[in-house]
């Protein structure tokens, strides 16, 4: 049986983007293939730009709510808190001693930062190492990761024959599993989701602030009277959260002319419809986050069980057992 990983940085409140984009495909993937699942909540990685305590303990906490509202299955994956496995830290400490500063020095993630003039501390240059035993910690063998995502999970498998090459044959050599590249989910102004332009729209949102957001959406000028093309930002997203009974109502509307007061009504109702499930567990998930706490830690039992066999062999290989 296969082990599949993946990793996320608490970092955000998350918004339908995120949800589309990689919560709802990661939750399906894990929850129906027939393999090994780990899913890890990085806090430690994001200590390269979260200076904050209270911003990082409020991201993991969101972020665990998240997931778990939105129908992660705790009993096929393995879900817990990256800071809360010890063995992992002690992996990157040894595999720092195999990886070629040349192999770091590559990584788009530094080799960005230089070039826009940004100062650059060590969590963030050996940020690939860190991964990679979060990844090699648990004998992975494919890690779910977008194009641009890639490069992390290649060097890792570097790490892993650099050190087998001294060593012996003592880590699993990852492979990237790489996803389908998904649609750009439109913002508010129909330029990509992002928070950085600030046009999200809130996963969590209640349906007063829902309605609030959605009547932010750019249309055109065209009067409720005449047809209107399927080609634009509030059919984009209408038709993530609709019916296929739904959908094909509202295009016969697009064709015949409809006003867009009425469009955003309806959109509102059927994010609503969907939405509104995942919001009363991620309410109630944030105001009882001792259950949260819990279950993450009965995740990291279990992902130091799987770690601690990794590390008993390497500490062996290299003569500190």
């Amino acid at each position: 049986m296969k082990t599949i990983l993946t990793g996320i940085k608490p970092t955000g409140v998350p918004h339908i983007g995120n949800f589309f984009g990689a919560i709802k495909p990661a939750i399906e993937s894990a929850n129906n293939l027939n393999a090994k699942s780990f899913l890890f909540i990085a806090d430690y990685h994001a200590l390269t730009t979260v200076r904050c305590a209270k911003e990082l303990d409020m991201g993991v906490k969101m972020i665990a709510c998240t997931w778990l509202a939105c129908g992660l299955d705790i009993t096929k994956t393995v879900f817990y808190k990256q800071s809360d496995v010890p063995q992992i830290f002690e992996l990157s400490t040894i595999l720092s001693n195999v990886t070629p500063k040349g192999l770091l020095d590559r990584s788009h993630a530094f080799k960005a930062a230089i070039d826009a003039g940004h100062d650059v501390n060590m969590g963030l240059y050996n940020y690939p190492v860190l991964m990679a035993a979060d990844i090699l910690a648990f004998d992975t063998d494919l890690v779910p990761v977008g194009k641009d995502q890639q490069q992390h999970v290649e060097i890792t498998s570097d790490i892993a024959k650099a050190f087998n090459a001294v060593f012996g044959k003592v880590l699993t050599v990852p492979l990237p599993d790489t996803r389908k590249e998904v649609a750009v989910l439109p913002g508010l102004d129909g330029r990509k989701m992002s928070k950085s332009y600030g046009n999200v729209i809130p996963l969590f949102a209640d349906k007063n602030e829902l309605k609030k957001v959605i009547a932010r959406i750019v249309t055109d000028s065209s009067s409720p009277t005449e047809p209107k093309s399927t080609e634009c930002t509030i059919y984009d997203i209408y038709k993530l959260f609709a019916s296929e009974d739904e959908l094909g109502i509202m295009k016969e509307k697009f064709s015949k002319g409809v006003g867009w007061g009425e469009v955003k009504s309806e959109l509102l109702e059927v994010m609503d419809s969907v939405l509104s499930p995942m919001r009363e567990k991620y309410n109630y998930y944030m105001n009882n986050f001792h259950e949260v706490e819990k279950v993450l830690k009965q995740g990291a039992e279990k992902a130091k069980i799987v770690a601690s066999e990794t590390i008993k062999r390497v500490r062996k290989s290299v003569g500190a057992s």
